[in-house]
């Protein structure tokens, strides 16, 4: 006696029926559509109390750096070296804000992956 593989007719497995494929498809079409829409998404931070504040899109791309002119010390011999500390600050702290922003719009997309049988958690 033989035993046949793969060839499950009596429905999906998932609740209401639901069909894998076209739950993947869905997915796949919902996060081109999030990620079309981090393009234009942007986050901000602000260090040194105003001092700098950076501008960037969910696609980490650096939209502007403010430099605020009121807090400029030009007689401080430390205050380049400080706004360039600042700027790194500025710099990476957005790149980490974006990308949180990028992953919560992804997970929101494949949160439910994990009840796809199959699939074993590979892309949960």
């Amino acid at each position: 006696m033989s035993k046949r593989r793969g060839s499950r007719r009596a429905g999906s497995g998932l609740p209401g029926g639901a069909n894998p494929m076209a739950m993947l498809q869905k997915m796949q079409q919902d996060m081109a559509e999030a990620q079309e829409s981090l393009e234009s998404e942007t986050t901000e931070v602000t260090v040194g109390g105003g001092a700098i504040k950076v501008v960037i899109t969910g696609h980490q791309r650096v939209q502007s750096v403010e430099i605020n002119p009121e807090v400029i010390d030009l007689d401080d011999e430390e205050w380049l070296t400080d706004l360039q500390d600042l700027l790194v600050a500025a710099v990476n702290q957005s790149i980490e804000q974006s990308q949180a922003m990028a992953a919560e719009r992804m997970e929101a997309i494949t949160g439910g992956l994990g009840d796809i049988p199959g699939l074993g958690g590979l892309l949960g």
